[in-house]
């Protein structure tokens, strides 16, 4: 008898909830746009260099052998400014990988496709999706819409 009644605890257990309906695995629609995706918006690591050369190049260097305006003025401010860019580099490529390594879950199908749609900028192409034990990527389609598709057919 206690056979029996673990058996069914286990089976119980695996099956999960019986009233939870899963999603059909089949590809939905996020969003028609996928502008604005993975913090796409956030830091521009080419524009920041720009604009530190230029703040570098505008002002006297601080060591002061170095002319204003001269070649090593120049190597100066270029140095400075790429070790800057190479940082922001890899801050974002950092969280980038922080963005697909996080799985997120949802108990229904309309709650993440609502939720997916209006936090874009948060989510990134490649994100795991597990929705009512159903797992999803997060995807573009052909035409630049964000989708939501099963991870196996």
């Amino acid at each position: 008898m206690k056979s029996m009644i673990l058996l069914m605890a286990v089976a119980m257990v695996c099956l999960g909830c019986a009233h939870t309906q899963q999603p059909e695995r089949k590809i939905y629609i996020i969003s028609e746009d996928a502008g604005g995706i993975g913090g796409s918006g956030g830091h521009d690591c080419a524009d920041e260099q720009i604009q530190c050369f230029d703040r570098c190049w505008n002002k006297a260097p601080p060591i002061s052998s170095i002319k204003k305006g001269s070649g090593p003025h120049h190597e100066y401010c270029t140095k400075l400014c790429r070790e800057e860019y190479m940082e922001c580099i890899e801050e974002q490529e950092q969280l980038e990988r922080e963005k697909k390594n996080k799985t997120l879950q949802f108990s229904s199908l309309d709650t993440a496709l609502d939720w997916l749609g209006n936090h874009k900028t948060e989510i990134a192409i490649g994100t795991i999706v597990v929705v009512a034990g159903v797992a999803f990527i997060v995807a573009t389609g052909g035409s630049g819409t964000l989708i939501l598709a099963p991870l196996a057919l």
